[in-house]
């Protein structure tokens, strides 16, 4: 089955995997210049997960760079809770280049967690795939 292209812009690509059962986002520069498009995106992503029974993410953000408050405070108001509610389970994030970029997800890692997401963080995307494989669709 071929992917489902459901955001491509810019600064980043959303799509769904039917094969692997996973919304796979691609960000391609910062997205704190752009945290609507950002935000946009992730509840489309947020939809796809209710829409394709899916329950796995997969994040290529190593070309991302720090979050925004604004978007880290927005996915703590009721992003994160939605996604959850709609299906969200697994999620693997390929870490950003930089450091302190990367250093922006420690807040969110712990806040997922006490929600009960199982969450692991990658440096290549291939290992972040063999990762979210072992799980149930």
């Amino acid at each position: 089955m071929s992917t489902v292209t459901l955001v491509t812009n810019d600064y980043i690509t959303l799509e769904y995997q039917p094969d692997r059962k996973l919304i796979y986002h691609t960000i391609y520069k910062p997205v704190s210049e752009a945290s609507n498009i950002f935000m946009d995106t992730l509840e489309k992503g947020t939809s796809a997960l209710k829409e394709y029974g899916a329950h796995k993410w997969l994040s290529d953000d190593r070309l991302n760079g720090p979050l925004s408050q604004d978007i880290l405070d927005w996915a703590v108001k009721g992003w994160y809770k939605r996604t959850i509610d709609a299906g969200w389970q697994y999620w693997a994030n390929v870490v950003p280049k930089e450091l302190e970029a990367a250093g922006t997800l420690i807040p969110v890692i712990n806040q997922l967690h006490e929600l009960g997401l199982k969450m692991r963080v990658f440096t290549n995307v291939d290992a972040a795939l063999t990762w979210l494989a072992k799980f149930p669709d």
